[in-house]
């Protein structure tokens, strides 16, 4: 789940020993980082361009992409502006490292790269990836518990995002029946094939 205080407040009045049940999902957790990433970057292209260097410009997306996701043609892009002493590339190497957090399978193991990565983090002296950090320390007991439950919130998610795409092909609905109506038929997984009758059987006198 999110972790929204209002999000949590509500699991818990509602649900018996949540503190025990409630996994923050990765998404969020990493998404809290990712966001610390681009306020690094977008305070460093503002200091930078104040002297007259734009060699971030254009480059939002090579710091929140995963190295996965880089277009082939920005690699030797990329490469050359990780090889520079730059403020963002501190900050995405701590966001890199930060997902190996989810290849654990025990709590304390969990905890003890946390740890090490928490230390890190907080004396990067990068304002956005500092307050991130402690962020995410504050909900720790509820993210080590992936450990337990090895679940996410990825299904809610990919869903979610059909919904609001349904949502922008349309340009809004004028009622909320509509709405509800053109996710079924989008996200429902409904059988609209007209079904064929079977073809009549005839019998042959030999």
């Amino acid at each position: 789940m999110d972790m929204w205080d209002p999000y949590i407040a509500a699991t818990k009045a509602y649900i018996p020993e949540a503190e025990k049940k409630i996994t923050f999902d990765r998404y969020h957790v990493m998404r809290l980082v990712v966001d610390a990433v681009d306020k690094v970057r977008k305070q460093e292209h503002r200091a930078l361009m104040e002297e007259g260097n734009n060699i971030l410009k254009g480059t939002k997306y090579l710091w929140l992409w995963n190295e996965e996701n880089i277009p082939p043609y920005r690699w030797t892009e990329f490469e050359h502006l990780r090889s520079l002493d730059l403020k963002v590339c501190r900050a995405r190497a701590i966001k890199d490292n930060l997902r190996n957090l989810w290849n654990y399978h025990k709590e304390g193991w969990m905890r003890r790269y946390f740890s090490r990565w928490y230390f890190w983090a907080t004396h990067s002296r990068l304002g956005p990836i500092v307050k991130a950090a402690k962020s995410l320390k504050s909900h720790i007991d509820n993210i080590v518990t992936y450990a337990r439950h090895r679940i996410t919130n990825a299904l809610g998610e990919s869903l979610n995002s059909k919904i609001e795409k349904v949502k922008r092909l349309a340009c809004g609905y004028r009622n909320r029946d509509h709405y509800k109506t053109a996710i079924y038929f989008h996200c429902g997984g409904l059988d609209l094939y007209p079904r064929r009758k079977p073809a009549a059987f005839q019998v042959i006198n030999a």
